[in-house]
């Protein structure tokens, strides 16, 4: 059995260009195109990941454009430096809307809910109450 001479990857599986940390951002290049509205595409985050603070949103620009989309799970909550690695596939779908979009990773972000606020009511957080022991 004869094998293939020319072996192809999937045309949309995309490799970040490069991943920088920029105006308190983290912001990951991947290749000029045309992402359509509800196709899969499946990011690589190919290079390494900057030092940064974890809760660093994380943004993806296309090819020289300027324009930052935002990187969001399933439930589209924002994903931040803690919860992406390097080096690892994320099947996302994008969405868009009549001004911008986003790229939906078609998972959930695993986060440790220290971090979380306690609560929301318009005015700046407070910081926890301390455990009582």
């Amino acid at each position: 059995m004869a094998c293939k001479t020319s072996c192809k990857l999937c045309k949309k599986f995309v490799m970040s260009e490069s991943i920088t940390l920029s105006d308190a951002k983290l912001v990951v290049n991947i290749p000029a195109g045309d992402y359509r509205k509800g196709c899969k595409y499946c990011i690589v985050f190919s290079k390494g990941i900057p030092s940064a603070p974890t809760d660093t949103p994380v943004v993806i620009t296309i090819g020289q454009g300027e324009e930052q989309y935002p990187f969001t799970d399933s439930y589209c909550a924002q994903a931040t430096v803690c919860d992406i690695r390097s080096r690892t596939v994320y099947p996302t779908r994008v969405v868009t809307n009549r001004v911008s979009g986003t790229f939906r990773w078609v998972g959930r972000f695993c986060r440790d809910n220290n971090n979380d606020l306690p609560f929301l009511n318009g005015t700046a957080p407070a910081a926890p109450p301390a455990p009582t022991i």
